[in-house]
């Protein structure tokens, strides 16, 4: 499994931006942290990388990536670790609910090109040689209707 729960590579062997590749001194030259740094995010869940069998740690490309903007955060915009793993949080939980607005999407296409499909099936299987329809004039003529009595008749 790589770095999402959930997800799973198609390739063991493939390597994509969440595989954990980097041991954490690669990691810390990598972002510009020191290797104590990342220990503390890690503590604080601001960072959590894979783990190895071993209990090391294991950074991927991805990871690497988030430790730059924690850093960025916290030096350049003077934002402190809570503010920054809450930003986290939510960055991370506005990607879940696009991915499923772009899931909810797709099921509503789907649903509306079959219904469209079924329409036009229920219209062509119209008889329409059956009854061919002929509108009707409308005229003001009167007629009158006189029964004839039944007595007159025998």
């Amino acid at each position: 499994m790589d770095g999402q729960p959930g997800r799973r590579r198609s390739n063991p062997y493939e390597l994509t931006d969440e595989t954990p590749v980097y041991v954490i001194s690669v990691a810390a030259q990598l972002s510009g942290l020191h290797p104590q740094t990342l220990r503390q995010y890690d503590r604080l869940g601001l960072v959590s990388p894979d783990r190895t069998a071993g209990r090391g740690r294991r950074y991927s490309a991805r990871d690497i990536e988030l430790l730059r903007a924690v850093q960025h955060l916290s030096q350049a915009e003077g934002i402190n670790l809570a503010g920054i793993k809450r930003i986290i949080e939510l960055e991370n939980q506005v990607a879940a609910l696009q991915s499923r607005v772009a899931e909810l999407s797709s099921a509503v296409e789907s649903a509306a090109s079959a219904i469209q499909q079924r329409e036009a099936a229920v219209h062509a299987s119209y008889r329409r040689d059956l009854v061919p329809y002929q509108e009707v004039q409308q005229t003001s003529a009167l007629v009158v209707w006189r029964p004839k009595n039944k007595r007159s008749q025998d």
